[in-house]
């Protein structure tokens, strides 16, 4: 007969809790079994929370549970004291979300259609390869010169020595 494989309990990660830990009381040292206490509160009441906000969003024949099934599920758990920073966290949450959504949408308030973007942007690289391409040939150009004049010079040599042989014949 196999074995029930015990299911893997889901808990708040250690270091996020550590370092929670550490910004609300840096100065004060918490022993490892205080740690796991309050790794242990906070699953629990993560967990109450999100069944009452299912119940409240069940209730309402919704599927999907949102901000104001937590807020109500606060209320109903006796928690309204927190419900004032709950909103207030929500209220920053979605003030990031929208200043995310307005920076992720910045080409769209150019004014400035996202093909005319493209047809100047595909101009900037074509002129960037017409400028390459000139630089080359100059490059190409001088390689040239400075070649034949090489050639020149020593055809000018071979023909001195030539003609200095041929005075001493």
């Amino acid at each position: 007969m196999a074995e029930a494989v015990p299911e893997e309990e889901l808990t708040i990660p250690r270091a996020a809790m550590n370092k929670m830990i550490k910004e609300i009381v840096p100065s004060v040292r918490v022993a490892n079994e205080a740690r796991e206490l309050i790794l242990n509160c906070c699953s629990e009441f993560i967990h109450l929370l999100a069944s009452e906000a299912n119940e409240i969003c069940t209730q309402q024949q919704k599927k999907t549970i949102n901000a104001e099934h937590i807020l109500g599920a606060l209320d109903r758990l006796g928690f309204n004291d927190y419900r004032t920073d709950a909103e207030a966290v929500l209220k920053d949450c979605k003030a990031v979300a929208a200043k995310r959504r307005r920076q992720s949408t910045r080409l769209e308030n150019l004014g400035i259609p996202e093909e005319e973007l493209l047809r100047q942007q595909q101009e900037l690289f074509a002129k960037a390869r017409e400028e390459q391409a000139a630089a080359e040939q100059q490059q190409w150009l001088q390689l040239q010169a400075e070649a034949q004049m090489s050639l020149q010079q020593q055809q000018h040599g071979d023909a001195l020595l030539n003609s200095e042989d041929g005075e001493y014949s």
